[in-house]
């Protein structure tokens, strides 16, 4: 992962704000930048995507199946046949011949004695299992939201404090920053009357020769 290196001078609460030709400039480079760096799909400062590790093949092959139908088709996992009233047979030439149907027979009613069980169930437990589900959600959300108000709370306080930091040392940055352009001002001034002594000195020692 590379470091960080850069960084971003910001005083929101002093600086001007930047004029169109400025924003323009800056456009330019930014796209100037782009086109010598290939744009990364996945920032290498961000964590690998993520990927799910439950997906068994055969989960696999069939979100791709319904991903790659238009319209997705219905599940068809369950044999829901095996539960609809069982055809008019012919009359049986032995016993053995119906023991698949006795067969699909026994599975359904099976299958329609434990649906009532489970629903029977559901109608006395599920309320109060579904409420208590609800109440600790409830103050799950109610926790969440808190913290969310008070991670709101800090960033308003950081942003309040930054706002009146800035303020009281504007006219101090203003004042250094006029003393600094000064300064540069009276550098060249000085460079360039050296350099006229300098090229004065050179005439006076040429004339001489």
């Amino acid at each position: 992962m590379p470091s960080i290196t850069t960084i971003h001078e910001s005083l929101p609460y002093i600086d001007e704000p930047p004029t169109e030709s400025l924003l323009s400039a800056a456009r330019a480079l930014i796209t100037t930048e782009r086109q010598s760096i290939p744009d990364d799909a996945h920032h290498a400062l961000l964590p690998l995507p993520y990927t799910p590790q439950f997906l068994t093949p055969l989960l696999q092959s069939e979100f791709t199946r319904l991903s790659s139908s238009q319209p997705p088709p219905k599940l068809s996992a369950l044999d829901l046949s095996r539960y609809n009233s069982l055809p008019t047979q012919p009359s049986p030439s032995s016993t053995s011949s119906l023991q698949p149907e006795l067969s699909k027979a026994y599975i359904s009613h099976s299958y329609v004695s434990s649906r009532r069980a489970h629903l029977a169930l559901l109608d006395t437990y599920g309320k109060n299992a579904w409420l208590t589900g609800n109440y600790f959600l409830e103050g799950e959300l109610k926790s969440l939201e808190k913290e969310l108000a008070e991670v709101k709370t800090e960033i308003d306080l950081v942003t309040l404090a930054r706002k009146t930091q800035q303020e009281q040392a504007g006219p101090e940055m203003k004042m250094l920053e006029e003393n600094w352009k000064a300064g540069v001002g009276r550098v060249l001034e000085t460079e360039l009357a050296t350099e006229g002594l300098r090229r004065e000195a050179l005439g006076v020692l040429a004339s001489r020769e």
